[in-house]
């Protein structure tokens, strides 16, 4: 397995660059992003994971440890080859496709070329819980804390027939009594089902 190569870029094309490692030049396909950061002639370090298939082996680059492993994780869902896992880090940041797939968000899935609706929908049930801890990002709503729970009790309050607004509402009224330690999600969603039994 290569882990991860340095030395001087020897040329950038635009879906790919070629690293230059002890004398041997490497093919690496890298995202748009990445290969924006490299320059001709200069030493570059890039994250790898190499694709073994039976007629070829194909080695993808990345920025940092944290783009190759979500790349990594990403195939791991039905139907999601390198190329696809690629193309979704080449539309979204790390976090936000983290923030996408753990709070069911189905329309930032789709903006991906290659992910339609029931892709997305696949994504979201196949990696929900396996993402790791999200960081609530610059266009998270204000008063939301950062994890993955604000998104799992909005969706879930929507799923049981309240609108995005009271679901909103919700969770915000939620985030008010939590003190040091979050509760487990489902006595979350059960105070904000609480919560808005009041109200209907």
């Amino acid at each position: 397995m290569i882990a991860s190569v340095r030395g001087v870029v020897a040329a950038v094309a635009p879906d790919s660059a070629v690293i230059e490692v002890g004398g041997v030049g490497l093919s690496v396909h890298c995202a748009p992003g990445t290969l924006a950061g490299l320059r001709t002639g200069a030493e570059a370090r890039l994250a790898t994971s190499l694709v073994v298939r039976e007629d070829s082996l194909t080695l993808y680059g990345f920025a940092d440890d944290d783009e190759k492993q979500l790349f990594e994780l990403l195939q791991t869902a039905s139907g999601v080859g390198p190329r696809l896992a690629q193309a979704v880090l080449a539309v979204h940041q790390p976090d936000a496709v983290r923030r996408a797939i753990s709070g069911g968000d189905i329309a930032a899935l789709t903006r991906v070329p290659g992910i339609g609706k029931k892709g997305a929908e696949r994504l979201v049930l196949e990696l929900r819980d396996r993402v790791g801890p999200v960081f609530a990002g610059a266009d998270a709503p204000a008063g939301v804390l950062a994890g993955t729970w604000p998104d799992q009790v909005r969706q879930g309050v929507i799923a049981l027939g309240w609108s995005a607004a009271q679901a909103d509402q919700a969770v915000a009224a939620v985030a008010e009594t939590i003190d040091g330690e979050v509760p487990p999600v489902p006595v979350l969603l059960r105070q904000a089902i609480r919560l808005l039994g009041r109200t209907r």
